[in-house]
């Protein structure tokens, strides 16, 4: 079996054993032609691709997704073989760091991931939020410095690390907002997806149950304006009851040092 740089012909194949791959289906025909472009879209083929990963390679983490094997060809370490592939790039290009997102209830995949020496860094939870007009809110887009609990952002389904850097970027933009109605303030970093249209995603770092119902507040009406289809939140913590709210699934963001 050889591991090398996907092509188009690829797709076909490709897409023909990713359509039920959750209860939903799944999102590689979504993305597939994005990450074909982004580069480092590798396949793993026996006389056709029956394996699939992508890779983002940064200054200082590479992350990896979109892991999918052919049911037919599984158990055979193919999914490592393809994680220690992006490893070895990653060794390469003097890349320190390698995440991935893996969704809590998959043990299988959690095995192999610490099997590869991966352990869990932090736990996030998926909610969806409807759009609707909603105007019960009060926010400011007040800059914030870098802190331990802000420690990555999620732009595009990516975990990205906030640095300094990152974070001026993000006040200069004014893509963070902030809830301080009471000391203890909730902050909301967005973004627009790179890969679905009319989906904003929200990267939310809770403080008090006031300050986050009154951020919710806020992102469902920006939604309603803004005429988002979707609103997706990303949070380490379990948010409130709140109307059109609605728990999703939760993930382990893996990380591995790889020097």
């Amino acid at each position: 079996m050889m591991i090398r740089i996907a092509k188009s012909s690829d797709k076909f194949h490709i897409l023909k054993f990713c359509k039920n791959t959750f209860s939903w289906g799944d999102y590689i025909k979504d993305v597939w032609d994005h990450w074909l472009s982004e580069g480092n879209l590798l396949v793993i083929e026996k006389t056709n691709p029956i394996g699939v990963c992508h890779a983002v390679f940064s200054k200082n983490q590479v992350w990896i997704e979109g892991i999918r094997i052919n049911s037919n060809f599984r158990r055979q370490n193919l999914a490592s073989n393809l994680i220690s592939k992006v490893e070895s790039l990653a060794i390469q290009k003097q890349i320190p760091i390698s995440l991935m997102l893996i969704d809590t209830e998959n043990i299988p995949s959690l095995l192999m991931a610490q099997n590869l020496g991966y352990k869990i860094n932090q736990t996030w939870k998926f909610y969806s939020l409807f759009p609707q007009e909603n105007n019960s809110y009060e926010i400011s887009y007040e800059k914030i410095i870098p802190n331990s609990e802000l420690s990555h952002y999620v732009k595009s389904w990516r975990w990205i690390p906030l640095d300094d850097d990152t974070i001026s970027s993000l006040n200069s933009k004014k893509c963070i907002v902030q809830s301080k109605k009471d000391k203890d303030p909730t902050i909301a970093i967005l973004g627009d997806s790179e890969h679905f249209e009319k989906t904003l995603i929200v990267t939310l770092f809770t403080g008090s149950k006031n300050n986050t119902m009154n951020i919710i507040s806020f992102l469902q009406n920006f939604g309603f304006e803004k005429k988002y289809q979707r609103l997706q939140i990303l949070t380490k913590e379990t948010l409130p009851e709140f109307r059109d709210l609605e728990h999703k699934i939760s993930f382990h963001l893996m990380q591995k040092l790889l020097s």
